[in-house]
């Protein structure tokens, strides 16, 4: 993988991740992740809206004027949407109608228009395609884990309703993690998601802080060694 490439999955995946660094699109984050299935699903629909429109804009970054650029990204990012919506509907119908009103409001989700402004329309279709690509996967990557987290801790299931995705031979794939486990009603309810989320940022930035001052003790290190 090119530098350039390494660079926009690295910003994407973890540095510049939209939920974890960027705080943005928390209603669905927020609202959605009580199960992997319901995660992983909202979690794929947004991934594909940045591509599809990251990969749009770029393309016609040249034709379209600055002072109407932004209804012109809006226009886009709607008329993708409505596509994934209508495709959910009639393939995921079931998953649909539990994702409900927060497929459409995959519009109003500031990551992606941000994405759009501040690097799509600058940029090749390659780099967009790949911006779009990975920080999709970086808000999939949180989703994902914070439905794991509710799940086990609210359900004590993993997978749950996964035949909502891949059908109904895919039901052998739900683990029960506890036998007569009657679950906990605070993990499945808005206050866990933000205790949750918290608990996540928290660790990411332990890491972060962690790798700052390993990269400054190497650096501390690699100084004295060419000054002795």
């Amino acid at each position: 993988m090119n530098s350039p490439y390494r660079d926009i999955a690295y910003e994407g995946l973890w540095n510049n991740n939209t939920a974890f660094v960027q705080l943005l699109g928390l209603c669905p984050l927020l609202a959605i992740t009580n199960t992997m299935v319901n995660s992983l699903g909202l979690g794929l629909a947004t991934t594909l809206t940045l591509i599809c429109s990251n990969v749009t804009v770029s393309a016609i970054r040249h034709w379209v004027r600055p002072e109407i650029r932004i209804p012109v990204f809006v226009l886009i990012i709607a008329s993708i949407v409505t596509v994934i919506e209508l495709s959910m509907n009639a393939w995921f119908h079931e998953l649909y109608d539990i994702l409900g009103i927060f497929i459409p409001l995959i519009v109003t989700n500031c990551a992606i228009i941000a994405r759009a402004e501040a690097f799509a329309s600058r940029n090749s279709i390659p780099h967009a395609f790949a911006d779009g690509l990975f920080m999709g996967l970086g808000f999939t990557f949180v989703l994902l884990l914070l439905g794991t987290l509710r799940e086990a801790i609210g359900f004590g299931t993993l997978f749950q309703q996964i035949e909502l995705m891949f059908g109904d031979g895919a039901k052998w794939l739900t683990i029960s993690l506890f036998e007569n486990y009657r679950g906990y009603l605070l993990a499945i309810l808005p206050p866990g998601a933000f205790l949750g989320l918290g608990f996540l940022i928290a660790i990411k930035n332990m890491i972060d802080r962690r790798q700052t001052r390993k990269t400054q003790t190497i650096s501390i290190e690699r100084t004295i060694q060419e000054a002795g």
